[in-house]
């Protein structure tokens, strides 16, 4: 680890909360895991889950292997300002896409899935009915 990293304000760390941008503080120290999201073991949601706060006990918790530890050392990227952590957590959403509020098209999907199946049968019965030799 550099010993020249910089010093990051809780607030700063606790706005990198998405996919494409997710900052960890575990004992003080803070991580870049950005680029670990699709690798992570656990999935992304895990990680997400644990921005905007101090996550060491989440990671101490899960009980991470000595390899994983030594993995933390290319995501580091400074220190947290003890200062500016809160005593009392106050919760940063992860940012997620929107939710559809709207399910009429979801509705409609649902619909197509059992209708048009039926239809198929149908029209199989209806051709074999129409295409069948009288003896």
């Amino acid at each position: 680890m550099a010993s020249d990293r910089k010093v990051h304000t809780f607030e700063e760390v606790s706005k990198h909360n998405s996919n494409k941008d997710c900052w960890l503080i575990i004992s003080g120290k803070v991580y870049d895991v950005s680029p670990f999201m699709d690798d992570h073991p656990g999935g992304d949601e895990v990680l997400l889950s644990a921005t905007g706060k101090d996550a060491t006990n989440d990671f101490e918790d899960v009980g991470h292997s000595d390899s994983a530890r030594e993995m933390m050392d290319k995501y580091y990227i400074g220190e947290v300002d003890v200062s500016t952590v809160p005593l009392k957590r106050s919760y940063v959403p992860p940012q997620q896409a929107h939710y559809n509020h709207d399910k009429t098209s979801e509705f409609i999907i649902k619909i197509l899935q059992f209708v048009v199946p039926l239809l198929i049968l149908g029209l199989a019965f209806v051709v074999r009915h129409y295409t069948k030799k009288e003896d």
